[in-house]
């Protein structure tokens, strides 16, 4: 399709430019309708609506298994990621290693 957008007047150029932003608009509200659909039929084949997978509460994620625990309060865990505990800056500035730390 080859339009000659210089031999159009401006108002022929307006019409043009709506009549590609509904097409275009058109065009979205069939493939968001497609993706509605695609998504009910993934939904219903697991056991479930798509309003119920939607409205589903966040699933937290898990923060690990502590692999250190402090002697002197075994209750005080830390799994190795992050931002070490005091406990643990305390105890590696006394001396001890990570090692000496692992449960």
């Amino acid at each position: 399709m080859d339009i000659d957008l210089d031999m159009l007047s401006h108002d022929e150029l307006k019409k043009l430019k709506s009549d590609v932003e509904r097409a275009i608009n058109t065009v979205d509200a069939r493939r968001k309708a497609e993706a509605k659909r695609a998504a009910e039929q993934a939904a219903k084949e697991f056991g479930f609506s798509l309003e119920e997978v939607l409205n589903a509460p966040p699933v937290k994620g898990s923060k690990g298994a502590p692999k250190f625990a402090n002697p002197a309060d075994p209750s005080q865990t830390w799994t190795g990621r992050g931002r070490k505990p005091n406990w643990v800056n305390e105890a590696l500035a006394a001396g001890k290693t990570l090692d000496d730390l692992a449960i």
